[in-house]
């Protein structure tokens, strides 16, 4: 596993509970949005991978009704206790700690990744991985980033880190395939590419408004937790001020967060 699959990891762990606070206003209408484009029914049996606290797996369980499945897993087991806490009404929904690209069940009438592919350490062989769960004639959808989503928080967040802790900036990351296809167009084609057919890509627009509560909830409860992970508290209290005076400074009351709902049909 790369130090910076790590990082993550251990930030992912460490927001559980902040990421379940930050969902009414972001993962909840992302998870919304991954399994409407599913076309779940009663009885279907769905894999919900890289699940979180639960953002599509929640709307999932209710879609397949008591007769239906949903085999919902991630690598994080605190978001995988907060899943089975919020889930405890749902039996039909198992949360697991599992490596989704290791995962052997399969015959799923639907998969689903709501912003987890692009963690993948290898992310095409990841997401073939994942349509090999499907039976043939279900369905697949992974939703993604659009370009340019989130990208407001984590700078100011970073500054504000590198300006109370007289830090070097962290290294920025190294573009990859998912700055490639994190546009409707390109994203279409590649996972055509990955034996889907009536591939569909549906823009997600939303806008999250950036009161201060918001704004810091975006920081501790997404993988921007990295950035605070280990401090003191009173040092983590800095950054927040610091974070949002700079929101503030540059007029930052909106903060994108649109996604790309692909969709296929597996083969």
């Amino acid at each position: 596993m790369s130090s910076r699959k790590v990082g993550t990891q251990r930030a992912f762990d460490a927001a559980a509970a902040d990421f379940t606070a930050l969902g009414r206003h972001l993962w909840e209408p992302i998870g919304a949005a991954t399994v409407a484009a599913a076309g779940l029914g009663e009885g279907s049996r769905v894999l919900d991978a890289c699940c979180g606290t639960g953002a599509s797996a929640l709307p999932a369980a209710r879609a397949v009704g008591a007769g239906g499945l949903v085999d919902a897993i991630d690598l994080s087991g605190p978001m995988i206790g907060e899943l089975r806490r919020l889930s405890a009404d749902l039996p039909q929904l198992r949360a697991r700690e599992a490596d989704a690209t290791a995962w052997e069940t399969g015959g799923y009438d639907a998969v689903l990744s709501a912003l987890g592919i692009f963690f993948f350490p290898d992310m095409t062989a990841g997401t073939e991985r994942l349509i090999s769960r499907a039976r043939p004639g279900g369905r697949a959808v992974f939703t993604i980033w659009r370009e340019g989503a989130m990208v407001t928080a984590g700078r100011h967040a970073g500054r504000a880190m590198v300006a109370v802790t007289d830090s070097e900036p962290p290294p920025e990351r190294e573009p990859g395939l998912i700055d490639r296809i994190n546009q409707a167009g390109p994203y279409a084609e590649w996972l055509s590419g990955r034996g889907l057919s009536d591939v569909d890509v549906e823009v997600n627009e939303l806008r999250l408004t950036m009161t201060p509560e918001v704004a810091w909830l975006v920081v501790i409860g997404s993988g921007f937790r990295g950035i605070v992970d280990g401090l003191e508290p009173d040092v983590v209290e800095r950054v927040r001020e610091r974070y949002l005076e700079s929101l503030s400074a540059e007029g930052v009351t909106e903060l994108d967060a649109t996604t790309l709902v692909g969709s296929g049909t597996v083969r």
